[in-house]
């Protein structure tokens, strides 16, 4: 195979070339290697008798692989590394998705989870870091809004496909190797459509500008709370639809209306931030995640399940958008060490929140106490948000 300079000498990519190949990115290393577990995860309950716990405690594992790799991602210089990772993390993407469909025993998930971990931060932080410094010197506009279009769609295509595959009357191993089949598709353009690193990019430059600690720490806060809210709806929405007597059997459509809310979303976060500032559309976001939880904890109608989704979709693709933007564009000759740096505290919060809300669940019956804790840390979130908003202009 051609190394990735040398197709960028006979043949330089476009800009859409660049977006599509993250996108199919995303979809592969986010949407199957880490999504595919939240659809999967009633029918791994009914079928191979996972305990809330042990559920739990495998999400958790998946998101301490994630910031793993974040502390990598947030130690490497050199943008060929980086990239030479990126692609590492696509091709085990499909391992780590096929490897959940061929044992049975807990440990043998857990590697699973904990290398497609691994996968999810090649893709989210590695990938989108490219992405944003090949847009920043080819002169295009530095938003990840429509790169990141890619987790709704990812989170799409792992609802569409458990849906049709349980239609099918496949077994939950059956349905991951059948995700691990259809990553595939995605495979060839995210691996031919990859930014190239030109050879004078090295990576080791300094930032023109860099936020003060107190906006550093502020914005790493926040974030853990950012964290905390995405992982519990990422991981247990359709557990929490599935539990309702009433609902069973649509948790599958609360998942795919997640990903349906979430795909054009972005594109609408990138032009309040315009208008408004990205730290009034992250506060806006956060407010509306706050009420996306709050409804099924408030209600067990379908309804009040569906709205949340839709909100969640809405809200949690915008607030990692436009935070990996602004983060990204103070440091522009190595966003993505920038970005990883800020999404340790992102992923902290994915580790403890999933374990702690797996034990509510099976001490209570109900997800609704780890809601009510999500609510909370969410407006906490809010709060940090308003603190920096009262600090001095950042250059």
């Amino acid at each position: 195979m051609q190394s990735p300079s040398s197709l960028t000498k006979a043949r330089p990519l476009q800009a859409w070339q660049v977006i599509v190949g993250g996108i199919c990115g995303l979809i592969l290393t986010i949407g199957l290697a880490r999504f595919a577990y939240t659809p999967l995860l009633p029918l791994m309950q009914a079928q191979a008798g996972l305990s809330d716990v042990a559920g739990g405690w495998l999400a958790s594992i998946n998101y301490l692989g994630y910031m793993s790799g974040a502390l990598l991602a947030a130690w490497i210089d050199d943008a060929r590394l980086r990239q030479r990772l990126y692609s590492c993390g696509l091709i085990l993407s499909l391992v780590v998705t096929a490897l959940m469909g061929l044992s049975g025993n807990f440990w043998v998930w857990a590697l699973s989870r904990y290398l497609g971990g691994l996968c999810g931060a090649a893709g989210m932080l590695l990938g989108s870091g490219l992405v944003l410094n090949w847009l920043m010197r080819h002169g295009r506009r530095p938003e990840l809004g429509l790169h990141f279009t890619g987790l709704g769609l990812g989170i799409v295509v792992s609802a569409l496909g458990a849906f049709v595959m349980s239609g099918l009357l496949m077994t939950w191993a059956q349905q991951w190797l059948g995700f691990a089949s259809l990553g595939l598709l995605f495979l060839l353009p995210a691996w031919r459509w990859r930014p190239p690193v030109p050879p004078t990019l090295t990576g080791t430059h300094a930032a023109p500008s860099a936020p003060s600690r107190r906006w550093m720490g502020l914005m790493t806060l926040m974030y853990f709370c950012a964290g905390w809210g995405f992982v519990i709806s990422a991981t247990f929405t359709v557990a929490i639809v599935e539990r309702q007597p009433l609902l069973a059997g649509q948790g599958p459509w609360a998942w795919a209306l997640v990903g349906l809310a979430a795909t054009p979303a972005v594109f609408l976060w990138d032009k309040l931030a315009r208008r408004w500032s990205e730290l009034t559309a992250l506060l806006l976001a956060f407010a509306l995640q706050t009420l996306s939880v709050l409804l099924p904890a408030w209600s067990n109608s379908l309804g009040a399940a569906l709205a949340g989704a839709f909100l969640y979709g809405a809200t949690f693709i915008g607030i990692v958008s436009l935070t990996l933007a602004l983060v990204g564009r103070r440091a522009p000759n190595n966003p993505g060490k920038a970005m990883a740096r800020l999404t340790l505290s992102y992923g902290l919060a994915q580790v403890c929140a999933p374990a702690l809300a797996g034990a509510m669940a099976q001490a209570s019956g109900s997800y609704r106490g780890a809601l009510w804790i999500t609510a909370a840390v969410l407006a906490l979130g809010m709060g940090l948000l308003l603190a920096l908003r009262r600090l001095p202009a950042e250059p």
